[in-house]
């Protein structure tokens, strides 16, 4: 087969940060409950002999791992968010350069981090 998949999972977590040079209400400390999806991508010849790709449990163990250093924490304190800003998009990056390896063993390709900060306001790292 040629085809393949698009796997996606979603995790949260809370945790507060503070945007140092932010022009607003942002630079004071605040929180937000995050959501973040991971999504892959695995071919269709990787399917296994019961139609499992990758296993939907394997991909959260993954995203839950690294979310865990961040939970209930303050982002701020956390390497190397004690030198960049805390940013969606510095978080989206630091959250797929962490996952990265861990989906190694895996017969998937990571394709993208979404993060929402709220309901309506999201970033998207990709390096496809």
């Amino acid at each position: 087969m040629k085809g393949y998949f698009t796997v996606k999972v979603i995790s949260d977590f809370s945790a507060s940060h503070i945007l140092p040079g932010y022009p607003g209400d942002c630079a004071r400390l605040h929180g937000h409950n995050w959501k973040v999806e991971l999504e892959v991508k695995v071919l269709a010849s990787a399917i296994n002999e019961i139609g499992i790709g990758v296993d939907f449990k394997d991909l959260k163990k993954a995203l839950r791992e690294v979310l865990d250093r961040v939970e209930h924490r303050h982002i701020n304190d956390i390497p190397p968010f004690d030198t960049i800003n805390p940013t969606a998009e510095n978080l989206s990056i630091w959250i797929y350069q962490e996952i990265k390896p861990l989906l190694a063993h895996t017969p998937c390709t990571l394709l993208a981090i979404s993060l929402w900060e709220t309901e309506r306001a999201m970033t998207r790292y990709t390096e496809d």
